[in-house]
Parts: C-alpha cells; sequence; structure tokens
C-alpha cells in the first residue's frame, strides 16, 4: 500500500450504504463525511439525535453534489433496546448493507454502568458493537458483493487483559485496565468473527480491524470532565495540541479498512509513522493476547450471554453447489 494513502485515493462509493456509530463527532465524523464524499449513503448511528442533525447538516454544506446521502438515525449503545431497535430500522429501509463500521467508544472514565448492568466502558465499546453486528450480520452476508465489519480498536489493547472472573471490574475498577480490556475485546471479536465466517465458507464478508494512533478528538476529555479533573483535562489539552494528529488523520485506518482493495479479513490497521501513534495506514500485528483463540470463543460465548444476540453464521452460508 502507498505510504501516503489519503482518502482521496477511496474507492467511489456511490450505491453503497455504510453504517457509522459515533458519527456524529471525531473520527465517526470524519469517516462519515469522507464516505460521503465519494457518495455513500452513510446511515449515521448517534447516541443524540440532535448532535446527529447538526454533524449531519455540516457535512451537507461541506460536500459537493455526489449523490451522497446521510441518514441519521437514534443508536445507544449503552442500551441494546436502543441497539435492536436502530438494527430493525436499518433492516427494514436497507436492503443492501456494505459496510459496518464498529466506531463509537468511550475512554478511561469513572467506573458507570449500561442499561442493562454493564460496565460502561465494556458496554459501549465491545458487548454494544457486538450486538449490533449480530443483528446487522444477515443483511451484511446477504448484500451483493464485497461486505465488512471493521472494528475500531486501539493500541491501548496491549495494556489490556479480559478479566472473565471480573468482566466487569465490579471488585476492582481502574479506568484505564477497563478500557485496555474492551479493546482488547474488540480484537478478540474482530478475529473470531472472522475465524467464524471461514469456517462457514462465507466469502463475501469480511472481518477487519483497526486502530486510529494518537488522534485529537472529544475522546479525551470526556475523563477528565466526568471525574472533575482540571489537572487531567488540561494535560490531554497539551497533548492533543502537541503530540496528536488530526481526526480527519486519525479516521483513515478506518477508512482504509473500510475501503482498500487489498484489505483480507482478519487483518489489523493502524498508522505507520512514529510509534505508530500517526502516519499514513499500513497492515500491524496486535499483541499475542489479541489471537488467543480459547479466550476469544470464551469471550463470544458470555457476549451471547448478556447480550441475548446469538449468531446463527452456519444458518447464513451459501447451499452447497
Amino acid at each position: 500500500m502507498a505510504d501516503s494513502w489519503t482518502a482521496a485515493e477511496m474507492p467511489d462509493q456511490s450505491e453503497r450504504t455504510v453504517v457509522v456509530t459515533g458519527a456524529n463527532s471525531g473520527l465517526g465524523y470524519e469517516a462519515t463525511e469522507a464516505f460521503a464524499r465519494n457518495g455513500a449513503t452513510v446511515v449515521m448511528a448517534c447516541r443524540s439525535l440532535e448532535r446527529g442533525e447538526q454533524a449531519a447538516n455540516e457535512i451537507r454544506e461541506t460536500i459537493e453534489q455526489t449523490g451522497a446521502v446521510l441518514n441519521v438515525r437514534q443508536c445507544d449503545l449503552a442500551d441494546l433496546e436502543s441497539v435492536a431497535s436502530f438494527a430493525d430500522g436499518v433492516r427494514e429501509e436497507y436492503d443492501q448493507l456494505h459496510v459496518l463500521c464498529n466506531n463509537a467508544g468511550v475512554m478511561a472514565i469513572p467506573r458507570n454502568e449500561t442499561a442493562d448492568g454493564f460496565e460502561m466502558q465494556l458496554g459501549v465499546n465491545h458487548l454494544g458493537h457486538f450486538a449490533l453486528t449480530g443483528h446487522l450480520l444477515g443483511r451484511l452476508v446477504r448484500t451483493t458483493g464485497e461486505t465488512r465489519v471493521v472494528s475500531h480498536s486501539s493500541g491501548a489493547h496491549t495494556a489490556g487483559d479480559v478479566d472473565f472472573d471480573d468482566l466487569h471490574r465490579q471488585e476492582s475498577y481502574d479506568k484505564w485496565g477497563a478500557y485496555g480490556q474492551s479493546k482488547l475485546a474488540n480484537l478478540l471479536f474482530a478475529y473470531e468473527l472472522q475465524r467464524r465466517l471461514d469456517d462457514a465458507g462465507i466469502t463475501g464478508t469480511k472481518s477487519v480491524a483497526c486502530h486510529p494512533g494518537y488522534a485529537a478528538t472529544n475522546l479525551q476529555y470526556r475523563g477528565p470532565e466526568q471525574s472533575g479533573s482540571r489537572l487531567r483535562y488540561a494535560m490531554m489539552k497539551v497533548a492533543n495540541t502537541v503530540v496528536a494528529q488530526s481526526a480527519e488523520q486519525g479516521a483513515l485506518p478506518l477508512l482504509y479498512a473500510a475501503t482498500a482493495p487489498d484489505v483480507e479479513g482478519g487483518e489489523y490497521y493502524g498508522p505507520g509513522g512514529l510509534m505508530n501513534m500517526r502516519g499514513a495506514p499500513e497492515k500491524q500485528q496486535s499483541n499475542e493476547a489479541s489471537h488467543d483463540e480459547a479466550d476469544a470463543r470464551r469471550l463470544w460465548t458470555r457476549s451471547e450471554e448478556l447480550t441475548g444476540v446469538e449468531y446463527d453464521i452456519e444458518g447464513l452460508a451459501p447451499a452447497p453447489a
């Protein structure tokens, strides 16, 4: 792949439908704008309809007439009922779904719980997306041509471990440890989904993972804001200004994973520059723990139990010739 790949090199997205979670801000906003600029219909999955519509209007004003359609829909990944309702709406309105970008997330926040009693970071970053993918996988598999599920992880997965005895960190909570666990879970899920697609003989749908490096977004500020730490807020502001790359640049690995023709299922993409924190996207290798197949199967089973969403991948497989 080119060392200088940019969104301008994305293939034409006309007549393609893309779902982006967390589409109203940060990396999701930049990805949505890039998809729209290339002609896609983008379903913007946003927790706040008001902020989603504001973002959609801003994007409509900046892009040329490309035939793109922006459809804002409410989706709160911290509420499985909201996730299911969103997925129902997508299936009712769209016969074809080409890309699902599991992008939205929370980072290093004080311990809180989702509507379903999950630790918030695991609940939003992994379990909400696990449920959403399960609801939409049939539409992706049955869509004509190649389709992709892209899971947005983080370099922080290397500091995480999945504590199956205390998955929701009720006994001992560390905000960064919980974040690392959720980002490791994203990778375990992405790779396990690809293995299951392979085992079922499903070749038209790929599961791919990516990370943005260090990109300046509002994500860094939510933890300090929720904990009331002015010092941490100030430190994050300095780091975002001095160290981070732009959100536009940070969205490139996601866009590459979602659209580049040379991407294969089970691959992982991130910035290839300084310490993998910035630069053009390249294929990378996540840590050993993310490739632990026993942990991946165990997490999959627990995720199905917790969300109530069971994947019938074998049932989606093509009939024997």
